[in-house]
């Protein structure tokens, strides 16, 4: 009788009553990834990495907003070597379509990773602030 409540100590149906075979099937805990969405239910797919894309697009244009009407009230309009008469507003607008472009590019023709035309796009942002 000792012999026989010692095996059923040892079977497997007191280990699934306490919980312990659930273990194996528990999902593993899953890092932070910049491609899950942040909302999934939303209509649209906002990844950690478009949300800071658009904050920084946003927080660019509220800058250039505040820096026009407080410090440059009537704009700093300036002719470059495009050979248009342009203010901040316009520089920033020709430096994020001209980044667009660099990245459209270069994801058509070399692929990832994206270090290097995030260079360029900075690189091409400086220079419209700077000449154009």
């Amino acid at each position: 009788m000792k012999r026989l409540m010692y095996l059923a100590a040892l079977l497997p149906t007191s280990a699934v009553a306490q919980g312990w075979g659930n273990v194996a099937n528990q999902q593993e805990e899953k890092g932070f990834s910049w491609t899950d969405p942040l909302w999934p239910a939303f209509w649209m797919a906002w990844t950690p990495a478009t949300f800071a894309l658009f904050c920084g697009i946003f927080s660019a244009i509220a800058i250039i907003g505040v820096l026009e009407v407080v410090k440059y009230r009537d704009g700093i309009e300036r002719r470059g070597i495009l050979g248009l008469t342009t203010t901040l507003g316009d520089r920033l607008f020709i430096s994020l379509l001209g980044s667009a472009y660099i990245f459209l590019l270069w994801l058509g023709l070399m692929g990832q990773p994206l270090w290097i035309p995030l260079g360029l796009a900075i690189v091409w942002g400086v220079f419209c602030f700077w000449k154009v």
